[in-house]
Parts: C-alpha cells; sequence; structure tokens
C-alpha cells in the first residue's frame, strides 16, 4: 500500500501490537536489533536502511517503565543518526501521566518531564491513547495526535443491551469521561467521592445518583493495582447495585491487579491491547485491540486527512 519510505518499527514492550498495525496497513514490520550489554545498558541497531523515511516507532510504557523509556531514546537517537526523514513516536500508554501536576509541595511534574525527554531526543510527533490528562498534550512542542477508545469500549458494552445500565464515575477527576461514555450510552450517571489514604488505596465515602437494582459500567483511562476499583465495585453492591462492568484503556496491572479483579462482583472487565497482558488471564477479562486506530492514525498522517474522522463521538 505505501511505498517503502514509511518504516514501523517495535520497541519491546508491545510487539505483539505493532505486528497488528503493520498488518493493518499492509506495511512489513521493520527489523531492528535490540539488546542488552552484560551491564544492563541497551544497544539499537536497525538492520535496513532507513534514511530518508518516515519512522514510525512503537513503544508503551509499560512495566518496566523506565526501561522501555530509556529503550525509546537510544532508538530514537539511532534513528536520528540514520537520517531518518521524520521520528514519529506510538505510544499508546504515555506513562508518567499520573504526575501531570504538583499535588503538594517539592514534587515534580514528571509528565512534562518525559515531554521534554523526547522532544530533545528528536521526536516529530507523538501519537497516544487516552492521556490521564489531557493537558499533557501542551507539555510538547510538536504536533501530539490524542485518540481515544471510547468508541472501541462503548461499542462493546453496547452490544450487551442492558437495559438498566448506569455509568459511575469513581471520583470526581473521572466525570468528564463519564459523562462522554454516558451520552453516547444515553445511560444516567452517577459520581462516587473517595477519601485517599495513599498511592493507589482509596476508601468510598459517598455516592451521588441511584445505583441499586442497577447495572454499573465504570470507565477509566487505566487501571494500576486494582485495589481502588474493588473498592468502588464493593461501595457500589453495598448500595444495591448489581454486578459491575469495568472498561479501561489502559491495563497498567500492577503487582496481584489481574487476580484482584477476578472478582465475583466484577461481570467483566473490558481494556485494550496498549499494554500487553498475559495470555493465561481469567475469561472475565476481555481485550480490544487498538491497532485499527492507531493504523487508521498513521494512514490520515501520511495521506492526510483529519484525526477527529476517527472518532464517531468526537474526539479527546
Amino acid at each position: 500500500m505505501y511505498s517503502d519510505k514509511l518504516k514501523i518499527f517495535s520497541g519491546s514492550s508491545n510487539p505483539k501490537l505493532a505486528e497488528r498495525i503493520s498488518n493493518e496497513l499492509g506495511v512489513p514490520l521493520g527489523q531492528v536489533k535490540l539488546s542488552r550489554f552484560k551491564c544492563g545498558e541497551i544497544y539499537c541497531c536497525y538492520e535496513e536502511t532507513i534514511r530518508n523515511c518516515d519512522v514510525f516507532l512503537v513503544q508503551t510504557f509499560s512495566h518496566p517503565i523506565n526501561e522501555q523509556f530509556m529503550e525509546l531514546l537510544v532508538m530514537m537517537d539511532a534513528a536520528k543518526r540514520a537520517s531518518a526523514k521524520t521520528i514519529n513516536l506510538v505510544i499508546p500508554y504515555y506513562g508518567y501521566s499520573r504526575q501531570e501536576r504538583k499535588a503538594a509541595p517539592r514534587e515534580p511534574i514528571s509528565a512534562k518531564l518525559v515531554a521534554d525527554l523526547l522532544n530533545a531526543a528528536g521526536a516529530d510527533r507523538v501519537i497516544t491513547i487516552d492521556l490521564h490528562a489531557p493537558a499533557i498534550q501542551g507539555f510538547f512542542n510538536i504536533p501530539v495526535d490524542h485518540l481515544t477508545a471510547l468508541d472501541l469500549l462503548s461499542a462493546h458494552i453496547k452490544k450487551k443491551e442492558i437495559d438498566d445500565l448506569i455509568v459511575v464515575s469513581p471520583d470526581a477527576g473521572g466525570v468528564t469521561r463519564a459523562e462522554n461514555l454516558a451520552n453516547v450510552l444515553e445511560a444516567p450517571i452517577a459520581m462516587m467521592f473517595k477519601k485517599r489514604y495513599a498511592h493507589n488505596e482509596a476508601v468510598v465515602t459517598h455516592v451521588i445518583g441511584d445505583v441499586k437494582g442497577k447495572t454499573p459500567v465504570i470507565f477509566e483511562d487505566l487501571i494500576d493495582t486494582g485495589t481502588t476499583i474493588v473498592n468502588v465495585v464493593e461501595g457500589l453492591k453495598e448500595r444495591g447495585a448489581n454486578d459491575v462492568f469495568i472498561c479501561a484503556t489502559h491495563p497498567v496491572f500492577s503487582g496481584p491487579a489481574l487476580q484482584r479483579l477476578d472478582h465475583p462482583n466484577i461481570r467483566e472487565v473490558v481494556i485494550t491491547d496498549s499494554i500487553a497482558i498475559p495470555d493465561d488471564h481469567s475469561s472475565r477479562f476481555q481485550v480490544l485491540s487498538v491497532a485499527g486506530l492507531l493504523s487508521n492514525a498513521i494512514r490520515i498522517i501520511k495521506d492526510g486527512g483529519s484525526i477527529s474522522s476517527l472518532f464517531k463521538y468526537g474526539g479527546v
């Protein structure tokens, strides 16, 4: 479909997703050697010419995030020194996005630091999905194509034909996200208030909205340890709700999150492959691919057009 001036390469974080993107575009996945020296330093060598090519590097910031981030920087430097025409970063999950502001004195704004490092390393464009805070786009001095998995996730829920559905925001920060899903599903919305004792630890204190006898759908941008989600689910059950559907774009899944979310009061956990998860997961987990969304974005970048055309219900 495309000339040999379009090159797609995968980092170590999610090669299956990179392969799916390449297949969608009809472009073979580029050959790159990635290895580690005995001391742990990262080595990268492109095994084909990329001179004057538009290079797309697919690397999500999954665990171990610092390793994946440094690998991407090394891949960018190698591409720049190999005379790539443009270096485009496909980062389905943008790590450090929860540190996008100072919530307490003497804290860093790590999301800005990551953006500065990517800018300095020579990125020409970033493609990402469902940032924790959309304002992170402004941390870059280059184009950022901010995609959303809303259409993908909502279409899956619509197929369930749930009559008593209610969309629940697990906290005040997720209200806009929940409102977007509620508008798509034409469903009522409820909101929960939590008291947070530490990172990834929160307890539900209040619920605004009637959830009794209804089937809640919770829409999050990411799930990390799963502790907060389980507390929210149990809080909804205490208030008379039915078993819960969980929707999240990014399955960060730290520690025993997979086991924790295999909860009797969770009917289904609907996630995307923005981050790879083990193949031996419970049938409770439904994984939807964002390869089509990302490949269409790459196609528009190459051929021209509007990224917003990818979103049936509008972008983010």
